[in-house]
């Protein structure tokens, strides 16, 4: 399900389920935690999809399960927290969860065949909150917006001219650009990372998050949220009635 190989001091971690456009499950979830933990001796961190695909987004056969949440916001955040660069080879789709993997990264590298995207609001899902600010914040509120209420998708062109992406390129160039971090020093680069996240995304709190959570919550529980689970079973389209 997932491959750590080594070049010199950068850890690759490649996810491996292209027969499924390497959609996260919870025990890929898990393995690429546990992928991190035992690149803990790397100077850089590079993430890349075996296929076509970078990330197709969740396992619709896993995505509507208790577990499934929890073990795929727990990845993201050891992707986050990491206290070393990560840099994301997006070599293909990057759909749902395959986008919130590529922003969880500091870098992203797109490849031609790159395209973003966040389709929650065809299958009556949701992302959190944190998710939308760093969208945001990455790409822009226009292109976020396009994104998340839209559903549009944005090729790897577009991306890097809003920000999604930081460069264009292939996987070669992606590990040309991480060994070029190598050199650097890494308590630095730890603080200087551990204070970007810190200023630019504090945690919510007060009235306004628990707003935020009980509206999450809330798309989860609702009746669209069962009605795409229905649709999908039944292979129709989905008729969404906003409750």
């Amino acid at each position: 399900m997932i491959e750590l190989s080594w070049r010199d001091r950068v850890a690759v971690l490649t996810l491996d389920r292209p027969e499924k456009h390497n959609a996260l499950t919870v025990e890929l979830c898990h393995r690429i935690r546990g992928a991190l933990d035992e690149a803990a001796e790397a100077r850089v961190v590079v993430i890349t999809g075996r296929g076509r695909s970078f990330c197709s987004g969740a396992d619709l056969d896993e995505v509507y399960t208790a577990d499934f949440r929890d073990a795929l916001y727990a990845m993201l955040h050891a992707v986050t927290d990491l206290p070393r660069p990560v840099v994301a080879a997006v070599n293909g789709a990057a759909i749902g969860a395959g986008t919130q993997l590529a922003i969880a990264a500091d870098f992203r590298v797109a490849a031609p065949p790159a395209r973003f995207g966040v389709p929650t609001a065809k299958i009556g899902l949701a992302v959190d909150p944190w998710t939308i600010r760093r969208l945001a914040l990455i790409a822009g509120n226009a292109t976020a917006r396009r994104l998340l209420l839209a559903c549009d998708q944005v090729d790897a062109d577009a991306a890097v001219a809003c920000g999604l992406a930081d460069r264009a390129g292939g996987t070669d160039e992606a590990l040309e650009w991480a060994q070029g971090m190598t050199s650097l020093a890494p308590l630095t680069q730890s603080y200087s990372k551990r204070v970007l996240n810190a200023v630019f995304e504090p945690a919510f709190d007060g009235p306004l998050s628990a707003d935020l959570e009980a509206a999450f919550e809330g798309c989860w529980t609702s009746e669209d949220f069962a009605e795409g689970r229905r649709s999908r079973a039944e292979k129709r389209p989905p008729v969404f009635r906003g409750r």
